[in-house]
């Protein structure tokens, strides 16, 4: 079995075979990721019988860089515009020039369809079948390859959507159509809109990269990876793109909790995950579970599907630094990418990056860089020269800098989802992963004061291996919109709609799959409030699951925001089911003793860089030759193939029995 996770510089794999792990990273190949996924199984000489679960950016990188397919939009007349409007949210309040990203359909493509439906679900204005055949035509002279279909009130009465799908298809028999009914059947218009447009403007590329996968994996069982963490197939992958924007970062979020359940023998650990791969850091709070959301942003889209809460910064080891108009120095979110990366790769970037940065301050080696080409010093030097001649200081104290920045940057971050959710990071631990994350843990620890790091085997493919590990999971939604009283007193308005969600994802998987579970939520809040918190809602649906799910929803409302109020309306919003098939457990065994002290894993010495008062004589341990009951202080550096780790000064180390790195702050 083959965990492959595609970043935006390298392709990670993790390969299961006979019970023993092999990684391996690869350049990205941005023009056809399947390139170098081929390349990698090759090299890993991977069987035609190798089940391969794939985390993939195809439809992340179609919605950042505004390439996706040409979509049209049929809506209910007069609502042509909801995406142009939108919500009146002013993302930075005091800023006097802000604009709204250009919505994905341009407003000749929006089309106005005479049709109704009303807030109870009855026809009040029958579909005009004329007129969508009128505007098929001229979506087909206008060379549209996609169709988003949503309705007004469609979540409570499709037949106008599915019929619509019907003419469309006839008309249009070569184009892609979504509909809002199928894809998000849930109240909240411009959400509802945003999330069918996305899914039809990223699906044709999605649908045809992941054919071509399928041809050149020449019948491999393949399974995709979706923004809840969970894994679907290939055709419902094809057919629901919208569920794989965030496909690649879940696995690491899946991963990290995995591996922190089994180090410290705790069923729900609370750590905060820290991902830096070479263009973004995701960071993630755990607090004893997988974070997950009902809605995210992309690039200021809205996203209403079921995703793990992760937050993104452009912060990684290729971010660019540059010196602003204001002549003050900034790191990112630009990226030098894999092509052609940063200067130290060698294949003709010049910009000054952080890789560069951290090669400057012998915070990398050389001649011991993993992934398959040695790192070049000397154009690191040369990348950051500018910069530091224009700042009036040495190539090393920009460097520095540098790091600085982009710690801050992600410092912001894990602040974000920590500090401002109520959460203190010092209850937690830090899993920092991903080819350049070990490098910066200690100093973002230091300054969350946090005081325990626990760093994976191999953290450089954290990603890939969480996706080996994650669950088969299928979600499906329902619009509830009662006062949870009117629920308790008629517990059937909730049991019978589950019923239907649970038959749908039921009939999705084999009867005899060993672990299945079935699971309820409930979308609920206060009466007046814009928002929703997901709550658990036990099954059977029950008057007594029901007040279970009150209860909790309370508790999480004081946890999230601060207060509660017991004796306030609660209302029910949105019914969720979901289907989880367990992934595979790879029962890591534990590792042998170490039979030698930790000084004969050193593989020798380098001068490197932790502060402004200059280089210290810092001793390099090969984690290959690392073992149980290893101990060693900072500062030290622990290179292996697929990262490198920093410890700083005010740090020891220690190895557990699976291998995993211990580091403890001794200020």
């Amino acid at each position: 079995m083959a965990g492959i996770d595609v970043g935006g510089t390298f392709t990670d794999f993790v390969f299961l075979d006979r019970g023993v792990l092999h990684v391996l990273k690869v350049p990205t190949t941005s023009d056809d990721q399947s390139v170098g996924i081929l390349d990698g199984l090759a090299r890993l000489q991977a069987s035609g019988q190798t089940v391969v679960v794939h985390g993939t950016t195809v439809a992340t990188n179609a919605l950042l860089e505004r390439r996706g397919a040409r979509t049209a939009l049929l809506t209910t007349e007069g609502f042509a515009d909801v995406l142009a409007i939108g919500r009146q949210n002013r993302p930075h309040l005091y800023r006097l020039d802000q604009t709204r990203p250009e919505p994905l359909v341009p407003a000749g493509l929006r089309c106005g369809i005479p049709e109704r439906i009303d807030s109870a679900g009855a026809v009040i204005a029958p579909l005009d079948e004329a007129a969508i055949r009128r505007v098929a035509g001229r979506l087909r002279s206008e060379g549209v390859e996609s169709v988003a279909v949503v309705y007004l009130f469609s979540f409570l009465a499709p037949e106008h959507e599915r019929r619509t799908e019907r003419l469309l298809n006839e008309a249009l028999p070569d184009a892609y159509v979504t509909l809002s009914s199928a894809l998000l059947p849930e109240y909240r218009e411009y959400e509802r809109t945003s999330t069918t447009v996305v899914n039809a403007y990223v699906q044709p590329l999605v649908a045809r990269y992941l054919r071509r996968l399928d041809r050149a994996l020449n019948g491999r069982p393949v399974r995709i990876m979706q923004s809840n963490g969970g894994t679907i197939g290939l055709a419902q992958a094809a057919g629901q793109a919208a569920r794989l924007v965030l496909s690649g970062p879940a696995g690491g979020a899946v991963g990290a909790f995995a591996l922190a359940r089994q180090a410290t023998g705790e069923a729900r650990p609370r750590l905060l995950t820290f991902d830096m791969g070479g263009t973004s850091t995701d960071v993630a709070l755990c607090p004893g579970e997988v974070p997950r959301s009902q809605e995210s942003h992309i690039d200021g889209l809205p996203l209403r599907l079921p995703t793990t809460d992760i937050h993104t910064v452009g912060a990684g080891g290729g971010s660019i630094a540059r010196i602003d108009a204001g002549g003050v120095m900034r790191v990112g979110p630009e990226s030098a990418g894999a092509r052609p990366g940063p200067a130290c790769y060698g294949r003709g970037g010049a910009a000054p990056t952080v890789t560069d940065a951290n090669l400057v301050l012998g915070r990398l080696r050389p001649e011991g860089f993993g992934a398959g080409f040695p790192l070049d010093r000397a154009a690191a030097q040369q990348a950051i020269a500018p910069l530091a001649e224009q700042l009036g200081q040495s190539v090393e104290q920009t460097a520095l800098g540098i790091v600085r920045i982009a710690n801050a940057t992600m410092e912001r971050a894990l602040r974000r989802v920590s500090v401002e959710r109520g959460h203190d990071p010092r209850d937690y631990l830090l899993m920092p992963f991903g080819g350049a994350g070990p490098l910066h843990a200690c100093d973002l620890a230091e300054a969350l004061d946090m005081r325990r790091i626990l760093v994976p085997l191999h953290p450089g493919v954290l990603s890939a291996l969480g996706l080996l590990m994650a669950d088969i999971v299928s979600d499906a939604s329902h619009a509830v919109l009662q006062p949870a009283a009117a629920l308790l007193d008629g517990p059937d308005l909730l049991a019978a709609p589950a019923a239907s969600l649970a038959d749908i994802l039921l009939s999705q998987r084999p009867t005899d799959e060993p672990g299945r579970r079935l699971e309820a939520f409930l979308d609920l809040r206060y009466k007046g409030q814009s928002y929703e918190l997901e709550t658990p809602l036990p099954l059977p649906i029950l008057p007594a699951s029901i007040r279970s799910a009150i209860e909790q929803f309370h508790a999480r409302h004081a946890q999230r925001f601060g207060y509660a109020m017991p004796e306030a309306q609660v209302e029910a919003v949105t019914l969720r089911m979901r289907l989880t098939v367990p992934g595979v457990d790879p029962g890591w065994p534990r590792l042998p003793a170490a039979a030698a002290p930790a000084e004969t894993a050193r593989s020798g010495f380098q001068p490197m860089w932790h502060d402004e008062s200059g280089p210290i004589r810092t001793p390099l341990y090969d984690r290959s030759r690392l073992a149980p009951g290893h101990r060693f202080e900072g500062p030290a550096c622990v290179v292996q193939y697929d990262t490198t780790l920093l410890v700083s000064p005010n740090w020891s180390a220690s190895v557990d029995d699976w291998g995993n790195l211990w580091l403890q702050t001794r200020g």
